[in-house]
């Protein structure tokens, strides 16, 4: 779900211009899985160039108050979302706490960094989605420890059904600032692809894994 177009264009607009996210339905990338894609993500790189940077943080503020209203904590899914979700929690005046992949195997043994009190309400913030599951299991530590989560907000997503159906089998909504669609609207209008490239890169949101075979 997007909350608005106008900011969404924007936001792929920005991504497309810093080269967070590629295009290349010609020459696709080829993914640690081995699927290959039209497309390649690293919104990390958004962090490097200010404007851009200010843009998101406070996209992803707005978007935060108008859906969910200030939330009590700010939640950073390692790695991506750590750094965007210091920059919102930040913006808002608000605690920030990490969840790592899975717990430490040494120390004390954490999965979820920082300072929290149970029954705290807890926005989560992530760079990208693409099946939810990472995301998903850090709403999984931080609701075992008795925090409320009221949703989860990223920048991009891929659209991939996959994702859709694991949040609603979670019962966790989750918002993004743009996504594949919006994404590729905005590179048509500034002719970074043709009218030609849309069918295919539309066949790979449909079904990645079969892709060109």
């Amino acid at each position: 779900m997007i909350l608005n177009e106008d900011k969404a264009l924007k936001v792929a607009e920005f991504l497309l211009q810093a080269k967070a996210i590629k295009l290349n339905p010609k020459n696709p990338f080829i993914w640690a899985s081995g699927i290959k894609s039209p497309i390649y993500c690293d919104n990390r790189i958004t962090l490097s160039y200010p404007q851009i940077r200010t843009f998101i943080r406070q996209a992803y503020t707005e978007s935060i108050i108008e859906r969910y209203g200030k939330p009590d904590i700010i939640a950073g899914v390692a790695t991506g979302g750590i750094p965007q979700g210091a920059l919102v929690a930040q913006e808002l005046g608000i605690p920030f706490i990490y969840v790592r992949n899975k717990t430490k195997s040494h120390g004390m043994g954490n999965q979820i960094e920082g300072y929290y009190e149970e029954g705290q309400k807890i926005i989560v913030v992530e760079d990208l989605i693409s099946t939810g599951q990472s995301s998903l299991n850090a709403v999984k530590a931080l609701r075992k420890a008795k925090l409320e989560v009221k949703g989860l907000i990223a920048i991009f997503t891929y659209g991939f059904k996959i994702a859709d159906d694991n949040f609603k089998n979670k019962k966790c909504e989750f918002i993004t600032l743009t996504n594949y669609d919006i994404l590729l609207k905005k590179a048509l209008s500034n002719n970074l692809i043709s009218e030609s490239d849309i069918r295919s890169l539309e066949e790979w949101k449909t079904s990645p894994k079969n892709w060109l075979k």
